[in-house]
């Protein structure tokens, strides 16, 4: 019998180490996640990312905002985000860059596709 790898025994170590982490609880983890698509009008995808990633910077309680271009609709876009709460991403509505934002990229928007609220895990 040969020795085990030594890559599965990091692997298994990291599973055992993982395993005796306590899960967070449902209060414990109230993290919010949001992903939706925006479809803009003919070839404004560009100009309205633009003005999405300028005017969503120091947001408070967001631990990720992405803008992602869709691959199969050139003017889709997909915005992936997470809060460490609901509450926090409600109040980000009212920051004054993402008013400003909204009111600069509401033009380019000529419909929404699917949006799925989801609770992050890690």
């Amino acid at each position: 019998m040969s020795p085990p790898d030594p890559d599965r025994r990091r692997v298994i170590a990291y599973a055992g180490a993982i395993a005796v982490l306590p899960s967070p609880t449902k209060e414990e983890n109230k993290m919010y996640g949001l992903i939706g698509q925006m479809i803009t009008a003919p070839g404004r995808r560009a100009e309205l990312a633009e003005i999405l990633l300028a005017g969503t910077k120091d947001m408070p309680g967001c631990r990720s905002y992405v803008v992602a271009e869709d691959l199969t609709n050139p003017d889709a876009l997909w915005i992936t985000e997470v809060w460490d709460s609901q509450e926090l991403h409600g109040a980000s509505l009212k920051l004054p860059g993402v008013q400003a934002a909204i009111a600069r990229g509401r033009p380019l928007i000529a419909g929404f596709g699917s949006r799925t609220e989801t609770r992050p895990l890690g």
